[in-house]
């Protein structure tokens, strides 16, 4: 079963001898940079309020002039920000996801279902709870980057534990990597649960808001502190999509081509924590981004990771933007969980490439 896991990584793979695939690799970049731009467009003109696309065309022609005060208040302090926010967020998540699959060579390493996120979140409900106690002088010295640096903490420990646990002699085990996640994550929920017990009524407010993740409440505060961290990911992308290609080969083949396997790693290890970890802190927990991106990027441009990284983050952040659309508007004027919305979407789409032609068959379930 685990190998049939892994098929769309061959059929993609396959795919991609047949010929080269670089001029559609830079029109479906194209396609995503227009569809994430639409997505802007959505989520900075609809809402629960009565700024519509209308009042957004006028803003961005020049003629606010007929805008309200309060309407240009809610384009400038409460959309722009949220738009911004939800753009980093979904990129980091899926290019996270795509680094994972890459280093693990395997579709189901997303940073949520291995326990990456939960080691974050874990970090995030302590900074949450301790801020204001045992942690209160380091809280007090960071300021805003306390919760994403400690969210990033427990990403960076979690990730690193597992790449641990799951390699031997140079070789990582896909079924060390999903237990020894589940494993991680299982301990990390229940040191929550005793850090939970210990909040006081606004803290469990904090904690709440943080565990169905949430756009809500975004400011440029916000967005600055995950930016060096989201920007540090995209930065890395040029100097790791080569050796993330070579990767797919084994350890030793990517050695012999010349790639610093080890050094690789850990820079795609802190990287993907970085991403996880500032994003769980301000957006809470979002499943299914970092799996769902790659996996229908790769279907569509094969496995290079030039045009596979580059790719998720257009399409995570569209997603992530469309998403928060739909949750802010779909129950109006309540607002539904944003993770809520993401796994409705991603469930169907992950198990529709699990069972259907390119996933595993009928047969091959227990």
């Amino acid at each position: 079963m685990l190998k049939a896991l892994a098929m769309p990584f061959r059929a993609a793979r396959a795919g991609a001898e047949a010929g080269d695939r670089t001029q559609q690799g830079v029109l479906v970049m194209i396609l995503l940079a227009l569809l994430l731009v639409g997505a802007c467009l959505i989520s900075l003109g609809i809402g629960p309020t009565g700024v519509g696309l209308k009042d957004l065309w006028a803003y961005l022609t020049g003629n606010s002039a007929s805008l309200s005060t309060q309407e240009r208040v809610i384009l400038e302090a409460v959309r722009l920000p949220r738009t911004a926010l939800g753009l980093l967020v979904g990129a980091g998540l899926a290019v996270s996801g795509a680094m994972m699959q890459g280093l693990f060579r395997n579709p189901l390493a997303d940073p949520g279902i291995v326990g990456v996120t939960s080691g974050a979140g874990l970090f995030a409900v302590a900074a949450i709870v301790l801020g204001n106690g045992a942690l209160g002088s380091v809280a007090a010295l960071l300021g805003q980057e306390f919760l994403p640096l400690m969210a990033f903490l427990g990403g960076l420990l979690n990730t690193w534990a597992l790449y641990v646990i799951a390699t031997r002699e140079g070789r990582t085990s896909t079924t060390g990597l999903i237990l020894s996640g589940i494993a991680i994550g299982a301990l990390s929920a229940a040191i929550m649960g005793l850090l939970i017990t210990m909040a006081d009524d606004r803290q469990l407010r904090d904690i709440t808001f943080w565990s169905l993740g949430s756009l809500g409440g975004a400011t440029f505060a916000r967005v600055m502190s995950i930016l060096p961290f989201v920007a540090f990911v995209l930065a890395i992308i040029p100097f790791v999509a080569k050796g993330l290609d070579a990767l797919v080969l084994g350890d030793a083949a990517a050695f012999h081509m010349g790639i610093p396997v080890q050094r690789l790693k850990r820079i795609v290890i802190v990287a993907v924590a970085a991403a996880c970890g500032s994003t769980v802190a301000v957006a809470g927990s979002i499943g299914f981004v970092g799996i769902v991106v790659p996996h229908l990027l790769r279907l569509v441009i094969g496995p290079s990771h030039r045009f596979l990284l580059p790719g998720s983050a257009l399409g995570g952040g569209a997603l992530l933007l469309i998403a928060d659309a739909v949750a802010r508007t779909v129950a109006a004027p309540a607002e539904l969980p944003i993770g809520v919305i993401t796994a409705l979407f991603g469930a169907p789409v992950f198990l529709f490439l699990l069972i259907g032609r390119n996933g595993i068959s009928m047969r091959d379930l227990p």
